[in-house]
């Protein structure tokens, strides 16, 4: 079966993501980072009419000249790769605009289609476009597509049998401005006069690249002997165009180029027969959403039901996940005869794993709010909603989407930070990303929130814990930029997706691929943690501890004191436990926190992942009675042992220290360097100390 590959290519909010799963039916999709970065990359097989088409989804990028990294990623793998045909993804509501990129693609001279996607919308807007105009001004085939119907989706695909099947590449029918079609034409003459040829390129193809200083190009002809020639004749025309744009910037003259073609072909193909005296649906939502003065109030009511359901509806499927757990011990348990290996198999591992599965509901509910948030266009419209009140902050408008990320998982939000092209407000994001509470935290604050104040109010409680959190990030920018990063901030600049219908596919997507993360983690990382912590607190062994109450066991009939000194029995081993004794190692830091050798370890503990917090406690509160199916056994041992002011302060720890150890890692591959990390690790554990010392004295 012969093989295409396929590589999509277009501006960010075009529907990309859409489009493919369009195509492929979902089937087979796999998301994984392109090689040596840690930009996202999406990749689909399947097979259509006896051929397998393999698809690569760049990022969304308005330049593949750029700098940014979601920029050279494109750029290098366009160069760089094998691939069939480029699908150029064109929002068709906003088609001059798209067509910037268009105009640098068809520069590559590869075999390519131009989608226009979002073609349902262009309709419901009055927007006629004439495709067999495009394809006669462009020179290569056009197809009008909808993502969200599916209409011309097939038709897509046809030509994309056709195109990459045909032997001959399209050659482009862009004309330039005289000036510069009249030094094409010269240089061209003097390509074919020479008989010299490159590759597939054609003498004109060669000419338009070499006036608009082709980096790629100059570097592979630099060897060759008709450079020579070609030098002077380059500098003559160059200062012809210098005259006729008024510039020395051959990028602004590129740039004056392709903006008048694309205001041009706007002109010639698209027709619009929308009223423009009245409001449009998008705008009629913005006078609400982003309005002065209900914008903000709107937006943290929606996060704060989405808070409540949070915690409301993950509820009911926790109790669920921990009784079936419990049966799933128990049950285990039971066929097991070797004490050893039933404790390690029981409270370790499904104990362990057990804990921090319970609270998959709230992730999963977490990532689904975020997730509709970002479909429909409601996520750019905050950003530029907060852009003033961020400012005031030292931080800018943009910084808004990696931060709300962050709510939901460190790592993509530590990647979505590439969008700021400054880094000094790279870094200062990177920097407070770890105060926005990913899901990770959930649970911690779930367990607190539960214990301290009660299932009643524990949805208001995560309300304030997160966005106090925000708070907090946003003084400890304004300190990090007024003392260590100063500088001018960076205009803001992003674009205005229309408001749609959330993707239920792209949302299920989403979520599926994070909740299966977040599953994998306790499957393999924290499933290795919980047997490692349970082996600290297993051993060393203590027989002649055991033989001594055990002897005082024996020598009472009260089932009371037989429970009491089996309680204490079970305490002394954890205490003189090699995990114990690493918690009251470092319990002398920590204890005018409030905070005991086991409430230590849990958060040293956390740095590998905060998921294992939870299960670290469950470990180390759970002793004395028998093993409770309910939710309510370690949150009532946490009540029991535990003053609520030292809760309080353990709360505003979790919620400032440094992130888990996979968000660490690339933390440190985005900010520049581990010496970003150390920064991190101090800047993060100072603060953290700090708050939560004030918060325990003030409660105590």
């Amino acid at each position: 079966m012969d093989t295409i590959k396929i590589v999509l290519a277009g501006q960010p909010n075009v529907g990309k993501s859409m489009l493919i799963n369009a195509m492929s039916g979902s089937n087979g999709l796999k998301v994984g980072n392109f090689s040596g970065v840690t930009v996202e990359k999406t990749e689909v097989c399947f097979e259509h009419h006896c051929h397998q088409m393999e698809m690569v989804d760049l990022p969304g990028t308005y330049s593949i000249q750029g700098f940014s990294q979601e920029e050279k990623v494109a750029h290098n793998y366009l160069q760089g790769e094998e691939y069939d045909v480029i699908i150029n993804v064109l929002d068709s509501t906003h088609l001059q605009r798209n067509l910037l990129l268009t105009l640098e693609l068809l520069k590559l001279n590869k075999k390519m289609v131009l989608a226009l996607n979002m073609a349902d919308e262009a309709q419901k807007d009055g927007i006629e476009i004439d495709v067999k105009q495009i394809e006669a001004i462009i020179g290569v085939p056009v197809v009008l597509v909808s993502a969200n119907t599916k209409m011309g989706v097939e038709e897509l695909l046809e030509k994309i049998h056709e195109v990459a099947d045909n032997p001959k590449r399209q050659d482009s029918n862009i004309l330039y401005s005289d000036a510069v079609e009249e030094e094409i034409l010269d240089l061209a003459q003097f390509i074919n006069a020479k008989g010299f040829r490159f590759k597939d390129l054609s003498s004109r193809e060669i000419a338009i690249r070499l006036i608009f200083e082709d980096k790629d190009l100059y570097k592979e002809l630099h060897d060759e002997p008709i450079m020579m020639e070609l030098q002077p004749r380059l500098i003559s025309a160059l200062e012809h165009l210098y005259l006729h744009h008024e510039t020395k910037n051959v990028q602004e003259i590129k740039y004056n180029e392709y903006n008048a073609i694309a205001r041009g072909i706007r002109m010639e193909t698209v027709n619009c027969k929308r009223n423009r005296g009245g409001k449009n649906r998008t705008k009629k939502i913005d006078d609400i959403l982003i309005n002065r003065y209900l914008g903000i109030p709107i937006f943290l009511f929606f996060m704060w039901v989405l808070f409540q359901l949070t915690f409301e509806l993950g509820s009911v499927p926790m109790d669920w996940i921990d009784a079936g757990v419990g049966a799933f011990g128990d049950w285990i348990g039971a066929t097991i005869s070797n004490e050893s290996l039933k404790s390690v198999i029981v409270d370790g591992i499904i104990a362990g794993v057990g804990a921090v599965l319970m609270f998959l509901p709230n992730i999963i509910i977490l990532y689904i709010g975020i997730a509709l948030l970002e479909t429909t266009g409601y996520m750019s419209r905050v950003a530029f909603l907060l852009d003033g009140f961020f400012h005031k902050f030292g931080l800018h408008g943009k910084s808004f989407i990696p931060l709300v990320t962050g709510f939901g998982c460190s790592v993509p939000a530590y990647m979505a930070a590439r969008t700021l092209k400054s880094e000094k407000d790279r870094l200062i994001t990177l920097f407070i990303i770890g105060f926005m509470s990913c899901g990770a935290r959930l649970p911690i604050y779930v367990l607190f929130a539960g214990a301290f104040f009660g299932a009643e109010e524990a949805g208001n409680i995560l309300f304030v814990i997160y966005i106090s959190g925000a708070l907090l990030g946003l003084v400890m920018a304004k300190v990090l930029r007024v003392v260590v990063f100063k500088g001018e901030d960076e205009p803001f600049v992003m674009e205005m997706p229309k408001y749609r219908f959330p993707s239920f596919t792209l949302v299920w997507h989403t979520v599926y691929n994070n909740a299966k993360s977040y599953v994998k983690k306790a499957g393999t990382f924290i499933l290795g943690a919980s047997i490692l912590i349970w082996a600290l607190a297993t051993y060393p062994n203590q027989p002649l501890l055991e033989k001594s109450y055990a002897s005082k066991i024996e020598q009472t009939k009260d089932s009371e004191k037989i429970a009491q000194l089996e309680n204490e029995l079970k305490m002394k081993k954890l205490e003189n436990s090699y995990l114990g004794q690493i918690g009251k190692a470092s319990e002398p830091f920590f204890a005018p926190l409030g905070f005991d050798w086991r409430m230590t370890v849990a958060l040293e503990t956390g740095l590998a992942a905060k998921e294992v917090v939870v299960s670290t406690l469950g470990i180390l509160y759970a002793i004395g009675d028998e093993v409770d199916e309910t939710s309510n056994a370690l949150a009532n041992q946490l009540k029991a042992n535990v003053s609520f002011a030292s809760a309080m302060a353990f709360i505003v720890f979790v919620m400032i220290y440094l992130p888990c150890l996979a968000a660490s890692m690339v933390f440190a591959k985005e900010a520049g360097g581990y010496k970003y990390l150390v920064y991190l690790f101090i800047f993060t554990t100072v603060t953290a100390w700090v708050l939560s010392f004030i918060t325990y004295r003030v409660l105590l």
